[in-house]
């Protein structure tokens, strides 16, 4: 997947294809005016107003408590941005808008976009850190309303890869037991025993996740087949054959090579026979020739708001293998381009 300009009628194409337009002012200027528009509709309730039909500006200005003027504005860039539709005078929500931007929506991004105020803070350090090298610690940074924010945030993102990765995580059979380590609200762990009747799952996260998490949890009514366990993935013991899987989900680009190598080999210890050691990650190819867009973009993210950064397939496979397993064939999903499954067995 790809952001990229792409020409709105044939002028443009030939432009383009002549290389007279300049794609850096759309990379930046249009770039960053989009994003925070879309972020700034979210956090008024725009969208939520339009969800039960079209409206004026006016209309739509009364409801969220706007002014006129900087509304219509606004509604322009995003019909332009192609999230609302207008015709007859009257805006409307585009698919685009109702399916990841509503509250309502089972496939809701809302509350990620939201958190996006906060990400937008960290990102302006970017010049900061590629001169230090010195990266943030997002988690140390949190204030309370944020930490709340990111759960929830988190949760939006598990809900859209959910299912795949519940249809495609590997299960040994008559499985009872997984650990989901840095799993906050838990849904990935309600999702899989959901479907395997006998696993019940133990959440491992930071306290200061857990405060927040815990209501997000308990709304999936899952009683005790899911609970939380307080802790901290660098420095807890895992057990010894206590798990039939344990699922890392985008853990480990907060963590240097070192700490994820010693995770690795205390999560097989603590399998089971036969069990499963299952990390989910933005995966970052070997060679920057080889890299994608958005696995470029987001190791460099990581790398400012973490202490590590993205990892490769291979990187990841070679920590399990030292640790004494079998690494599978890697799952990509579809749902969420760039994010990979790197699977591996206690044989």
């Amino acid at each position: 997947m790809k952001i990229a300009v792409v020409a709105e009628h044939p002028i443009e194409r030939v432009a383009m294809a002549l290389g007279l337009v300049p794609v850096t002012l759309a990379d930046t200027h249009m770039a960053f005016l989009r994003a925070r528009s879309i972020m700034v509709a979210t956090k008024l309730g725009i969208f939520e107003a339009l969800e039960r039909g079209p409206l004026s500006a006016e209309a739509i200005a009364s409801a969220c408590r706007t002014s006129v003027v900087g509304t219509e504005k606004l509604l322009g860039a995003l019909a332009g941005s192609h999230y609302l539709g207008f015709e007859r005078g009257v805006f409307s929500l585009a698919p685009l808008a109702r399916r990841w931007l509503l509250a309502s929506s089972p496939n809701s991004l809302r509350d990620k976009v939201l958190f996006e105020f906060d990400e937008w803070k960290m990102i302006e350090r970017i010049e900061e850190y590629v001169r230090s090298g010195e990266p943030l610690d997002m988690h140390l940074r949190l204030t309370p309303p944020s930490w709340e924010l990111y759960q929830r945030a988190m949760r939006a993102l598990s809900g859209v890869a959910a299912p795949e990765i519940v249809r495609r995580t590997p299960m040994p059979n008559g499985a009872t037991a997984m650990l989901d380590v840095g799993g906050s609200h838990g849904f990935i762990s309600v999702a899989m025993c959901r479907k395997h009747a006998t696993l019940r799952a133990v959440v491992l996260d930071l306290p200061a996740a857990i405060d927040h998490a815990a209501p997000l949890l308990a709304r999936e009514g899952m009683g005790d087949r899911v609970t939380h366990r307080a802790g901290n993935a660098v420095t807890d013991d895992l057990g010894t054959g206590e798990w039939d899987l344990i699922y890392v989900s985008q853990l480990l680009h907060h963590f240097d090579a070192g700490t994820c190598r010693d995770f690795a080999r205390r999560a097989a210890r603590a399998l089971r026979p036969n069990g499963v050691f299952a990390v989910l990650e933005l995966i970052r190819p070997a060679s920057p020739a080889a890299t994608g867009q958005v696995g470029a973009l987001l190791d460099l993210y990581f790398a400012l708001t973490s202490q590590s950064g993205t990892w490769s397939v291979e990187e990841i496979a070679a920590w399990q293998r030292e640790a004494g397993l079998t690494p599978m064939r890697p799952v990509r999903l579809r749902t969420v381009p760039g994010v990979v499954e790197v699977v591996a067995r206690k044989t």
